[in-house]
């Protein structure tokens, strides 16, 4: 089976992203396939890579690249929502004028199209910290 994962909320005010990588884990550990992982409204700060967690606290833009790296996933995090947020890419930084980028290695930014294209490539579509 196929699926996408959509990642609403932040890690450091929800459980839901946590979820999310244990969730994908286990599918990919079950045999199936995770096509895609979009990070959306509060979810794109699980691309910040100038969050510093405490140090017995799990990493998790690290956690989300190490099971990217090692499965080939693809990590896309809503870009308009991303730069109302402040998590921008280079380019991103350049065309806004602020003095860095703070996208963490591993994450691209892109549209909601990348959405929909992976919720019509999918059999199943997970959502994690929606609101209800």
């Amino acid at each position: 089976m196929i699926y996408t994962l959509i990642i609403h909320a932040s890690p450091v005010q929800h459980q839901a992203p946590e979820t999310a990588l244990r969730f994908a884990r286990a599918l990919l550990e079950a045999g199936h396939t995770l096509h895609r992982v979009f990070f959306y409204r509060d979810g794109v700060f699980n691309a910040n890579d100038l969050a510093s967690g405490a140090a017995d606290e799990p990493s998790l833009p690290s956690d989300w690249l190490a099971l990217a790296q090692e499965h080939r996933l693809d990590l896309v995090v809503c870009i308009a929502a991303a730069i109302r947020r402040g998590v921008l890419d280079s380019n991103e930084a350049k065309r806004y004028d602020k003095h860095q980028s703070n996208l963490a290695q591993g994450f691209e930014l892109s549209g909601l199209g990348q959405l929909v294209e992976a919720s019509i490539l999918s059999d199943r579509v997970i959502t994690f910290g929606g609101r209800g």
